[in-house]
């Protein structure tokens, strides 16, 4: 099966499955930060903004990862936009990976994507990054 550039195929012979992969990475990083918070460690602090006063593009990361982990969609993304976006993605990617993993069914991969297209999605991405840092310069404060 194929849509537009995101192809679903079985996996081909000694290819890499990224799936668990990025479930590992991802269950491992949720624990550290977890056991990080259980700890009492001290939070994060952003050097960006403790050098040069202004917050940096993921400012406010944290906290809306926290705010997500409530359930309050809303507050991580007034408090990161961007960053709540992708966890949100990580979350549907995630919950992708148990299911694929769970039923062996097949993966879905990128096929070639055009030279133009891969411009295009660079320059969307920049613009996204320097909207988030917009937004927060102005509501960060």
């Amino acid at each position: 099966m194929k849509l537009g550039w995101i192809i679903a195929r079985p996996l081909a012979p000694r290819e890499t499955d990224f799936e668990p992969w990025f479930l590992f990475a991802s269950a491992t990083f949720g624990i550290g930060c977890l056991a990080w918070l259980s700890l009492g460690l001290p939070w994060p602090v952003c050097w960006f903004r403790h050098s040069f006063g202004v917050p940096c593009p993921t400012c406010g990361a944290t906290r809306s990862a926290l705010a997500l982990v409530h359930g309050n969609i809303g507050l991580a993304f007034r408090t990161n936009p961007l960053m709540c976006l992708v966890y949100l993605g990580v979350i549907i990617f995630d919950l992708y990976a148990v299911a694929v993993l769970l039923f062996r069914t097949k993966r879905l991969r990128l096929d070639r994507i055009p030279l133009q297209v891969q411009r295009i999605l660079r320059v969307i991405l920049l613009a996204l990054v320097i909207s988030n840092w917009i937004y927060l310069l102005c509501y960060l404060r």
